[in-house]
């Protein structure tokens, strides 16, 4: 059975930082994109941070040699978001700093396949139940 369990989400004051984190199980941690997602009252759920480490490097003609890992972020995130990834227990973070009251949002772990690397809400197959964040101004 496919889970993604999301947690940290909590009241915090504009201007600090918190760590949401995401543990997942039941699937090839590292064939699939894992992001971060949210929802503000009103909005259209928003992709906002997305970490895959699918694809691997080879020099030619000798065996696999590591990983690329790609990330994205969307713009508003940029510089103040960081997403990362433990492969040992299967867990994603979202490192949140300088939160405004505009990230205000239910936020979302989620994970899907697209042949690589993945930013469309549409290639995510597996959600968690969304963890709330409140930053009061």
């Amino acid at each position: 059975e496919v889970r993604l369990v999301e947690s940290g989400g909590r009241l915090v004051q504009a201007g600090e930082s918190l760590r949401l984190s995401c543990v997942t199980s039941g699937f090839a941690f590292d064939e699939y994109s894992v992001g971060w997602f949210r929802q503000a009252p009103g909005k259209e759920r928003e992709v906002i941070s997305v970490i895959d480490e699918s694809l691997e490097s080879q020099t030619l003609g000798e065996s696999v040699t590591g990983r690329f890992t790609c990330i994205f972020y969307e713009n508003s995130v940029l510089g103040r978001f960081t997403i990362s990834s433990d492969i040992s227990n299967y867990t994603v973070y979202l490192e949140m700093a300088n939160v405004r009251p505009e990230d205000t949002a239910v936020y979302y772990c989620a994970a899907g396949q697209s042949g690589g690397p993945t930013d469309a809400e549409t290639d995510f197959t597996y959600w968690g139940q969304g963890t709330q964040v409140t930053v009061s101004s």
